[in-house]
């Protein structure tokens, strides 16, 4: 077997039937960096950091994932339109295509695992048909020992073949790229994209397969960090909601930013990396992100404002998805076992664009499940083509995409542990408030920072609180260095009876959202976790 930087000619990949023109076997970066450049894959930045284009897709395509409908996944996968079937029969005839399609080229195989956690380690080889690829996934995985690499044996194979396309008329798909996770033969098999970020959330999707249904592990999709105490904060939040600002906190170490499993010996992080957003990231906004593109980081879809090939971070001609990945190391004071304690603060983040829910509110465990399972936002004008007004986007566990179980799985696993460790929980308005979008202003960041450190420090354990009419929240009448009259954002509206009108329809999405799933959450729950008063 090679296993360490060596080329095979006329090779046969290990665990795979997948016979290549070559393969190179766990490069360092460097090397891939070199092979990249020869390939004309990329560029290097002036950072030192590899720059590249994936291509026409610059972002995950989900309506293109499916999963292998077998006699292991049929009565536990929650199918539907997050969750689409596709036969074995077409996972194998898609498979030889895919190999066929390889069978003269050179690949890149990387070896490492998943999960920081000893006891739930799930080994993984990426056999990928562009070097970048391979340099992504020694970024984002965990990465081996020398030693580990002579005796690696995967669990799980994720084979990408990029250039391949499927033909929808004969193979099952929906369009020529796909990702297919078939649990039965422990293979991911990704083609037609070039966009890495389909590595690494098919592995999540795995994960939350995997470690509900074998260890009673909560995985969550969530950044996580740790304080000079000791203390764990998990932060959740759709994008643009600020999970990755307010997670890189320069006076607490990072455990992750993305992708967390919570277990009886408390939280691991399933990465070794991170992939970070980075349109308009400027050095003095999220310093430890900016600090962090160097040589040995992939840049994504990023565009040069010179011939000094300087990245300007506010070109979106591409994509305003343009991306960095880079070893967690690579962040200062990360947290280098990737793990820590159980959290005692656990913090939803919702840039609420109608600029009704509070700057800061304590929810009781069954107000956590319910917003857990609604996983709210909304979008703003111009973020999508069409959007002209503020609207509702709600995604169960704050990663509906990613989830092959039913949210009340994930949901009641959340609550036990509230309840286990008596954790503080708090849904915080990172959007608007004394109006909606357009006519209000947005929370300033510096009091949405005040008020995350005085729930993390306790300080909002000593305050009064009121409840809010419309959704039952405990909003507290002070807290350290954040004006009283922001707290309570109907006293921020001069219009109370918009305020009122706005509040009530914001609770009805709420509703409506939470009826999709009643019928079956009684398989979960005794009764339907309650976030909003007249919630029936």
């Amino acid at each position: 077997m090679n296993t360490i930087g060596l080329k095979a000619t006329s090779a046969s990949v290990a665990g795979l039937d997948l016979h290549v023109a070559s393969a190179k076997w766990n490069l360092p970066p460097a090397r891939i960096v070199e092979e990249a450049i020869r390939r004309s894959e990329g560029f290097l930045a002036s950072s030192g950091a590899l720059a590249v284009d994936t291509g026409h897709f610059t972002g995950r395509a989900p309506k293109d994932r499916y999963i292998v409908r077998d006699e292991l996944t049929d009565g536990r996968v929650w199918w539907g339109d997050v969750n689409i079937p596709i036969s074995p029969e077409r996972f194998d005839h898609l498979y030889k295509k895919a190999a066929a399609w390889l069978r003269d080229k050179e690949v890149f195989v990387k070896d490492a695992y998943a999960c920081a956690g000893k006891d739930y380690r799930l080994n993984i080889r990426v056999v990928t048909e562009m070097a970048y690829q391979s340099l992504f996934a020694h970024n984002l995985f965990l990465r081996l020992r020398r030693d580990e690499l002579l005796c690696h044996q995967p669990d799980w194979i994720i084979l990408v073949a990029t250039g391949f396309q499927a033909d929808p008329s004969v193979d099952g798909t929906r369009s020529g790229n796909f990702t297919i996770i078939n649990f039965s033969k422990r293979m991911i098999l990704i083609g037609g994209t070039g966009y890495t970020g389909e590595i690494k959330k098919s592995v999540f999707s795995v994960l939350n397969f995997l470690l509900p249904s074998r260890e009673d592990i909560l995985p969550m999709h969530c950044a996580a960090n740790v304080g000079p105490t000791g203390d764990t904060a998990l932060f959740f939040g759709l994008s643009g909601t600020g999970k990755t600002t307010l997670s890189a906190d320069p006076a607490r170490r990072l455990i992750g930013d993305d992708e967390h499993g919570w277990s009886s010996r408390g939280i691991f992080n399933f990465e070794g990396g991170c992939y970070a957003k980075c349109v308009q990231l400027t050095e003095e906004k999220e310093p430890q992100i900016y600090r962090a593109i160097r040589f040995g980081t992939l840049l994504e879809n990023t565009q040069f404002e010179d011939d000094e090939r300087t990245v300007d971070f506010f070109d979106t001609r591409k994509t305003e998805n343009t991306r960095a990945a880079y070893p967690i190391s690579y962040i200062d004071k990360a947290v280098p076992s990737s793990c820590g304690d159980h959290p005692r603060n656990l913090f939803f983040l919702t840039a609420d664009a109608f600029g009704v829910l509070p700057p800061i509110s304590k929810l009781t465990v069954d107000q956590a499940m319910y917003h857990f399972i609604s996983g709210y936002t909304a979008k703003v004008a111009g973020t999508e083509t069409g959007i002209t007004e503020p609207v509702a986007t709600f995604s169960a566990c704050f990663g509906q995409a990613f989830l092959p179980l039913h949210p009340g799985e994930y949901a009641a696993l959340l609550g036990k542990r509230l309840r286990r460790y008596r954790v503080n929980a708090w849904l915080i308005n990172t959007g608007w408030t004394g109006g909606p979008y357009g006519k209000g202003v947005r929370i300033p960041l510096r009091y949405t920072r005040s008020m995350i450190s005085a729930a993390l420090s306790s300080k909002l354990d000593k305050v009064s609180y009121s409840r809010d009419a419309t959704f039952g929240l405990a909003i507290p009448d002070s807290c350290p260095g954040v004006p009283a009259g922001l707290l309570t954002p109907r006293n921020a509206w001069k219009n109370k009876t918009a305020y009122d009108r706005s509040a009530h329809m914001l609770a009805g999405l709420f509703r409506k959202n939470v009826d999709q799933y009643r019928r079956d959450l009684g398989r979960y729950f005794e009764k339907t976790p309650t976030g909003i008063l007249d919630l029936g």
